[in-house]
């Protein structure tokens, strides 16, 4: 089913308005009581040479950017870890601080130690030897990180296992 002019003319306002597609075809639907799909709403758009505007990019947990790199070593000397980064831990990505165990003590596992998300809430975790991580204690029962949190975990996780050559 095609649009009439007007409707089209519509559609070029609510996405110069800044619409998504997702926008664009729900409103379709309950506008003009006319049932597209995602890909003709995507057709329709570029049939119209319509540009969609890019809402704000989201923050990248994976940007290290903003951590400050870790100075260069003079020859024969070790480098000096990056700022806010101690022996075992890694700098806290999202608010997620992840430390390593020294010496791994749990049996069963390669790797161990604590983390602290950025609600506060605190836990031990550990890899097993098929390289599944998982937690043995958590400070509060029932704990469920949130998906930020969780993805910033594990992007730390890696980050503190590849220092530890484990990587």
């Amino acid at each position: 089913m095609s649009l009439s002019t007007e409707q089209t003319a519509e559609v070029a306002q609510w996405v110069r308005d800044g619409a998504t597609l997702s926008d664009v075809q729900k409103r379709i639907n309950d506008d003009f009581k006319i049932s597209m799909t995602y890909m003709d709403v995507r057709f329709l758009v570029d049939d119209l040479d319509l540009t969609l505007i890019d809402p704000a990019p989201k923050a990248d947990a994976s940007d290290v950017s903003k951590t400050p790199p870790a100075r260069p070593a003079p020859p024969g000397e070790q480098a000096a870890p990056a700022a806010g980064a101690a022996e075992g831990t890694t700098p806290a990505v999202g608010g997620v601080r992840v430390e390593a165990d020294a010496a791994v003590l749990i049996p069963g596992s390669i790797a161990s130690g604590t983390v602290t998300f950025s609600d506060g809430v605190t836990g031990k975790w550990v890899v097993d030897h098929q390289g599944r991580p998982g937690f043995t204690e958590i400070s509060q029962e029932g704990y469920r990180p949130s998906p930020e949190d969780a993805e910033a975990f594990m992007q730390e996780l890696g980050t503190t296992l590849r220092a530890k050559g484990m990587g």
